[in-house]
């Protein structure tokens, strides 16, 4: 079960991506982190923002990725 943190992400990502795919993200990402979701903390959403770039850029493009990584930015 994912924490609040990682709800709120996911919830952030879902108008961009999907529920499916904000979900995997969020997962795959915490990974990445060397976390699951269920660990993540505030300070994990800088890294974790820095390569949502890199993935949904290839999804969504460059400028509506940076959008998405910089809300889940704010969210600390």
């Amino acid at each position: 079960m994912a924490n609040a943190l990682a709800v709120r992400v996911e919830e952030t990502l879902r108008p961009v991506i999907g529920s499916v795919l904000a979900a995997v993200s969020v997962d795959v990402e915490s990974k990445r982190l060397g976390k699951t979701p269920d660990t993540l903390v505030h300070s994990d959403l800088l890294p974790m923002s820095h390569n949502l770039v890199s993935a949904l850029n290839l999804l969504v493009g460059r400028e509506v990725a940076e959008a998405a990584a910089q809300k889940v930015r704010e969210l600390g």
